[in-house]
């Protein structure tokens, strides 16, 4: 049956992810059959699937591709949904149901989407009816808006402590599960850091803040680098820098190709064929960066949400906060008010997404008033909000500009030492985690002490 001239909205392929996915995995239907109903598919097989779906979830039957099957021709329905062929093809069209109750998620708003567009004509064309009562018309609209905010699973978050209860034990049982070495979350690929955060947690937003100049965009791109290593897909928004000048230093820290070298155009043969060598392998990587000179934390959610529908999103970087465009159209907000909600912004992002974010921040010019320079937490640019919503909060220290020889927490001399100061963290410790840097901030490892310092310290 043809529904492609029907009412808009719709996702027909995240529709086909959703049946593929509960045919080929057993425990992908448990996760959305709350939450979608038949009618809430755009494209009329995928309606006669999923009601064969749901009544056999609840019967307690087996689902696999052939059950299925069985299932639509005793209803009568098996060539109304595309016969044989087309359900073995639907489930050959996704690998896992890893990202089900976020295409559930789309499915139900177009399906909302939709129940408004017809809801708003009927209410349009009654409206324009004279001889139809305009009390009823209002009875109307109010019904239609009550039927609506239910159907938007306003309150569909009120949870009993049976559910929050289990909820939590399966979320400790897949964290034990996937840790590596204590690493639950995205490897920072900072011993330090990955030891006092099991690395960059979903749906948390991590703060990265410090003064010009100290390199919060060499650490950030290091974390990028490192996650993409390590398999996850990153999506970067740099307001401050070129995407070309963000590959430069990428490039030049996966190499032993001199930055000055490269920025200059004085690079030798030798060096040229080892930064093609590592470009291709960079290339690889699963990274996308968008280097808009204008962007609105609405632009971002935007192109995060369409990369995660491909499956192209398992972390956000921003850099950084005070450069996003703040145009709320509310001119009675200042700009600390602004900051806040953009702040406010990234942490719904975070929770929307279920994915970490890392957003970049500037501290203001108290830290300079002190003799080595170090940050503290109530140094947040224009909003202490950043400190409220932020699931954890760094600031970076390079005590070497300040021209001191020992950090006098560590003892540690100061040549090449970073230090990411913890300095708030919702559910971990906080605390100092120190790496080596070079110069440009391109290369980033974990810090071991010089040769003299561990003779001079040895017991």
């Amino acid at each position: 049956m043809n529904t492609e001239n029907r009412v808009s909205p719709q996702a027909p392929e995240v529709e086909e992810a959703i049946i593929g996915a509960c045919l080929i995995e057993q425990d992908a239907l448990p996760l959305i059959a709350g939450k979608l109903r038949p009618e809430m598919f755009y494209v009329t097989r995928h309606q006669l699937i999923f009601s064969a779906l749901l009544a056999m979830h609840q019967a307690g039957t087996k689902i696999d591709i052939l059950t299925v099957k069985e299932e639509l021709a005793r209803r009568g329905k098996l060539e109304d949904a595309g016969g044989p062929y087309g359900i073995t093809q639907l489930s050959s069209k996704v690998a896992s149901s890893a990202h089900i109750e976020y295409h559930a998620q789309i499915v139900h708003e177009k399906f909302l989407r939709r129940e408004m567009i017809l809801g708003l004509n009927k209410l349009l064309a009654c409206s324009l009816d004279e001889t139809i009562d305009i009390g009823d018309t209002l009875v109307d609209a109010h019904n239609l808006l009550d039927r609506l905010e239910g159907e938007s699973g306003h309150h569909s978050n009120m949870r009993d402590m049976d559910t929050l209860m289990a909820a939590a034990m399966t979320e400790a049982e897949g964290r034990i599960a996937r840790s590596v070495d204590g690493v639950t979350g995205i490897p920072t690929g900072l011993t330090d850091l990955d030891r006092m955060t099991s690395g960059l947690q979903n749906g948390e937003l991590v703060v990265i803040a410090a003064r010009p100049g100290v390199g919060k965009t060499g650490f950030a791109l290091h974390l990028a680098r490192n996650a993409a290593m390590a398999g996850y897909a990153v999506a970067v928004y740099s307001l401050e820098m070129q995407g070309e000048r963000l590959a430069d230093r990428w490039l030049t820290g996966a190499s032993n190709v001199s930055a000055g070298h490269w920025r200059g155009g004085t690079v030798s043969a030798q060096e040229m064929a080892e930064a093609r060598a590592v470009a291709a392998g960079l290339a690889r990587l699963p990274i996308h960066v968008d280097d808009s000179t204008v962007v609105s934390m609405e632009h971002v959610r935007s192109s995060a949400r369409l990369l995660q529908s491909r499956n192209e999103c398992g972390m956000i970087i921003i850099d950084y906060l005070q450069l996003c465009d703040m145009s709320s159209g509310q001119s009675n907000r200042n700009r600390e008010q602004e900051v806040a909600q953009a702040a406010r912004k990234a942490k719904l992002l975070a929770k929307e997404l279920n994915v970490p974010v890392v957003l970049l921040s500037q501290l203001n010019r108290l830290s300079e008033g002190q003799i080595d320079r170090r940050p503290e937490l109530s140094q947040l640019r224009e909003s202490g909000a950043i400190e409220q919503d932020a699931d954890m909060v760094m600031l970076l220290y390079r005590p070497a500009l300040a021209r001191v020889t020992t950090d006098r927490e560590s003892g540690y001399p100061t040549k090449d030492l970073g230090v990411a100061i913890i300095a708030k963290q919702r559910n971990g410790e906080t605390g100092n985690a120190y790496f080596s840097h070079n110069p440009e901030m391109t290369k980033i490892t974990d810090y071991v002490p010089p040769l003299e310092y561990l003779q001079k310290h040895a017991r």
